[in-house]
């Protein structure tokens, strides 16, 4: 009777670890890592400016990762480099005025980056995702509410969330006060044609 007892508990226990956070099968053997294709994924963002309502631009992304498991269009984890040197916002002295010390000061930090530390499921083709984002140097948490489109072969993320921009260490010019605290930012993810 207690073999039989010690066996059901090791096959609960095996089971227990077999899932991962989200309580479904953590198949670390069918996880696939699929490359963000840089030419169809954009970065925009948006922030209010007293003088001209709101300013709108985009950073390129470079590259990044998406960690699928099998059967799943829900990512296991997400990364992504974005370009700070590129940064359009459709005024060349703007642009010039953002990339400067004053702000993203990119020559010292020309690059952008996150990695996903937490993906909560929020609905069948919706989760929540949790991590942190490093800019001008300084790494932040950040959340971000992301919709799946697209196939199960292709999926396609479209992902909102907001930065308060006086949390990365910026100390602005004689303008701040015109601009918004928050900048409101959309990224738009295509993974690259699975070979």
């Amino acid at each position: 009777m207690r073999t039989a007892q010690r066996t059901v508990v090791c096959a609960v226990v095996a089971l227990l670890a077999s899932l991962d956070v989200r309580g479904r099968p953590a198949a670390a053997d069918s996880a696939l890592q699929r490359p963000i294709d840089p030419v169809k994924s954009k970065a925009q963002f948006s922030i209010r400016h007293i003088f001209v309502e709101h300013v709108t631009g985009t950073v390129p992304i470079l590259n990044g990762s998406v960690t699928l498991l099998a059967g799943s269009t829900i990512p296991a984890a997400v990364t992504a480099v974005l370009d700070a040197t590129r940064i359009k916002s459709g005024d060349p002295d703007r642009d010039a005025s953002l990339e400067s010390p004053d702000y993203f000061d990119t020559k010292k930090f020309p690059t952008w980056t996150f990695a996903s530390t937490k993906i909560e499921v929020t609905g069948p083709a919706t989760f929540v995702m949790d991590g942190t984002l490093a800019i001008h140097g300084v790494t932040q948490p950040e959340r971000l509410d992301v919709m799946v489109s697209g196939t199960a072969v292709q999926p396609v993320y479209h992902a909102t969330g907001a930065i308060d921009r006086h949390a990365f260490g910026m100390k602005g010019t004689r303008l701040d006060p015109a601009i918004g605290d928050q900048a409101d930012v959309t990224l738009d993810i295509t993974l690259a044609e699975p070979h």
